[in-house]
Formats: structure tokens, C-alpha cells, sequence
């Protein structure tokens, strides 16, 4: 009797594991589709569908791009937060939504605990753009001027708590300089009152300012990241400049995340289907015509990653007295 309760346990053990097996290895067993917070035809966007497009073929599954624009990210982070934790639904996250967490009081998630990070996919430089032939050619020139003129110089940027905005109050608060933040409803606003002086100087993502740039209309200064941008390699990092800012590296970058719960061999594997995207030659070129620099990462990288850009805008927006919304 014994021994028929043993081989009945040993056949039920069996295909409960081997179900299990047969289960994750299905993964995907319908079309796979990635949340994006951002509007049709946007840098974001397009990184996704060029991402998604790329992933599709491995993965034996069509990858369909769904725009939920809303202010913070807080419809498309909601909706995938919510969504089964089986790898299906996606959420393009980036810089903007580490600032959400650190800038709104309330989130209908946690956007730490909520999702599983699976890759980064690209970073964008931020620039400190002066106007062509203007009081600054450099970035010393500008330190300069705040310096012997406390309060007088004006720093353009898209409107309060975007990445831009922040990074601009991050700026003036580790170079040590009494600089007032302007904020502008959007880029062209700003570029318009750049060129006609009524600021000095500007800090926005460098994609959208090389137009002006190459047509001699506007200087970039220097980039904010750690390394030249490759479209601009003769212009400075501000970290350059030495003295306090040194350490200075600020840079935007949007990155693939899944609803928490997704299990580990999931999102490893979209992790190596993502990655082995962005590493072939017509992603990166795709990418780089967007002014967007191709770079994966491991899960716990993007995390980490996040987790750091969420503590870093949190004190920023503290000791810029930043009202959080």
C-alpha cells in the first residue's frame, strides 16, 4: 500500500514540476506589449518600437506599443503595475519617473516596489546652452559671471520638476552660484527668450537643441553627463571645470520594466533579448540619429540606477524648496 501512496506522490510531484517547466517555457504565449508614458513619435516612443521590433523575432511574439500620455507617468505606471506579473506587459520607465517619485506626495504605486526592472535602453546628454555670440563662450565664463554678479544670472529650463529643470537646480547648487531657475512652458519658449535675451543661458536635452546648434544659433557650453556627447566631442563635460564640480554627471535615460512578481527567469530572458537589441549596429545608428546613445544594462544595474535617481531629485527638490505636488 505504501508503495502505490509513493509512485502516486512521485507522479503527481512530476507533473506538477513538469508543468511548471512547460509553463515558463512558453514564455511568451501571446503578443507582448510596452506602456509608454510619452506621446506617438516622441524619442521615447521611438526607442521603444525600435526596441520592440527587434525583440519580437526571438521571442516568437509581436510586440504592440501602447501611448498613455499623462502628467508624472501616473496612467501608464498604474495600468502595468496592475497588469498579471507574467512578462507581458511592459512600462517604459526613465528619468522622469524617478523624478515623479521624488516629486509627488502620493502615486497610486510605489514605484520601487511595484515593478521589476529589466534593462536599461538608452541615456541623452542635458547641455548648458548659451546664445551664439553672446556674453559666454565658455562654461568658465558663466561661473565667472555668477560669481561677480550674485542673483543676476538666468538659467532657462522646461517646466519645474522635469528632469532638465532639476538638473539645472543641481547645477547652481554644486557649483556653489546664486542663480535664478526660469522655468518655460516646453523647449521652444525658452530658445525663443535665449536668443532674444531676456535669459542667459539654457538647460534642456541636447537631442532637440542640435538644430539650432549646428546652424550657429545657439553655443553649447558643456554636457552634464560623464563622458563628451558624441555628437558634440570638442564641447566640455561640466565635471571638466573641476573644483566642486568634479563629480558632477547628470543624464537622462529611459530603460524596460515589468509589474513586480514577474518571475526571475522572465525577466532575465527579456533582459537578454533586450540587450542583444540594442547591441546591433542599425538599433544603434537608429538610436544615435535621435541623439540617443544605445546602453543596456542587468536588471539589478536598472534598479540601482532608478533607486539612485529617485534619493539624488529627492534632496535636490529639498534643499531647492521644490513644492511637491
Amino acid at each position: 500500500m505504501q508503495a502505490v501512496h509513493r509512485r502516486t506522490l512521485l507522479a503527481w510531484l512530476a507533473a506538477s514540476f513538469g508543468g511548471a517547466a512547460s509553463a515558463q517555457a512558453a514564455f511568451p504565449s501571446r503578443p507582448l506589449r510596452i506602456v509608454v508614458p510619452n506621446a506617438a513619435g516622441g524619442a521615447a516612443d521611438i526607442t521603444a518600437r525600435t526596441v520592440g521590433q527587434k525583440i519580437a523575432g526571438p521571442l516568437g511574439q509581436s510586440v504592440v506599443i501602447e501611448n498613455k500620455p499623462s502628467a508624472g507617468g501616473v496612467v501608464a505606471g498604474e495600468q502595468v503595475a496592475r497588469a498579471e506579473p507574467d512578462g507581458h506587459t511592459l512600462l517604459l520607465v526613465s528619468s522622469g519617473t524617478a523624478v515623479s517619485a521624488a516629486l509627488f506626495r502620493s502615486l497610486p504605486f510605489d514605484t520601487l516596489k511595484d515593478f521589476a526592472p529589466v534593462s536599461l535602453l538608452a541615456t541623452f546628454d542635458l547641455a548648458v546652452v548659451a546664445k551664439e555670440g553672446g556674453r559666454f563662450r565658455t562654461l568658465a565664463d558663466l561661473l565667472a559671471y555668477a560669481r561677480a554678479h550674485p542673483g543676476q544670472l538666468n538659467i532657462g529650463t522646461p517646466q519645474i520638476g522635469t528632469t532638465q529643470n532639476l538638473a539645472a537646480e543641481l547645477f547652481k547648487v554644486t557649483a556653489g552660484i546664486d542663480a535664478q531657475v526660469v522655468p518655460f512652458n516646453g523647449t521652444p519658449p525658452i530658445v525663443t527668450a535665449l536668443r532674444g535675451g531676456e535669459i542667459d543661458v539654457m538647460v534642456d536635452i541636447l537631442g532637440g537643441l542640435m538644430p539650432q546648434i549646428g546652424a550657429k544659433a545657439l553655443r553649447p557650453l558643456a554636457v552634464m553627463g560623464a563622458q563628451r556627447a558624441p555628437q558634440l566631442p570638442d564641447v566640455p563635460t561640466v565635471r571638466e571645470s573641476g573644483g566642486l564640480l568634479a563629480g558632477f554627471n547628470v543624464t537622462s535615460w529611459n530603460g524596460l520594466a515589468v509589474p513586480a512578481k514577474t518571475p526571475a527567469a522572465v525577466v532575465e530572458r527579456l533582459a537578454r533579448e533586450v540587450q542583444a537589441a540594442l547591441a546591433q549596429p542599425d538599433v544603434k545608428k537608429r538610436l544615435l540619429e535621435l541623439n540617443l546613445n544605445a546602453q543596456g544594462s542587468t536588471p539589478a544595474q536598472l534598479g540601482e540606477h532608478l533607486a539612485a535617481d529617485v534619493r539624488r531629485w529627492s534632496d535636490v527638490i529639498a534643499k531647492g524648496k521644490i513644492a511637491r505636488q
